[in-house]
């Protein structure tokens, strides 16, 4: 499981024109699913999230989790994540560790509900749909996060 952390200011996430999902200032978490993922790892993303502390705090410093900042999390499935560029002399990604849509799925709204148990409001995508994201980021600042 692999997951791109942004902090944002704001993210509006569009299907075929049609906003979808948007929040005001938290975290856009695109998410990669691979082969072998278990739902212990998505409850352990999940806890990382609600409480990762990479929000300021009255001084300044990176200091508050997105609990204590007020943030919301828009949580968007993106199975290129789990894609490999890999050495040698392609240039073409290797997908092969994408898990299955059907279990992938399954993960993914496993970490949405894990999220609004912790407390914290989660917009998602459209599950295998293209889909189009704006974003203002905050820093900018991310991370990436394997369990």
């Amino acid at each position: 499981m692999r997951a791109l952390i942004q902090r944002t200011f704001r993210s509006k996430l569009s299907v075929d024109g049609q906003i979808v999902s948007q929040i005001p200032c938290g975290l856009t978490v695109f998410l990669g699913i691979t082969k072998g993922d278990t739902e212990e790892q998505a409850d352990y993303l999940a806890r990382k999230l609600s409480n990762l502390r990479i929000f300021r705090d009255e001084n300044d410093k990176m200091n508050l989790s997105i609990k204590q900042a007020g943030g919301e999390i828009l949580l968007v499935s993106q199975f290129s994540l789990a894609g490999t560029l890999g050495k040698g002399s392609g240039n073409r990604p290797d997908f092969g560790q994408a898990e299955l849509p059907e279990r992938a799925r399954e993960l993914y709204e496993r970490v949405t509900q894990k999220l609004l148990e912790e407390g914290i409001t989660v917009k998602n995508g459209v599950f295998g749909a293209h889909m189009f994201i704006e974003q203002q980021q905050d820093g900018p600042l991310s991370f990436i996060f394997e369990c």
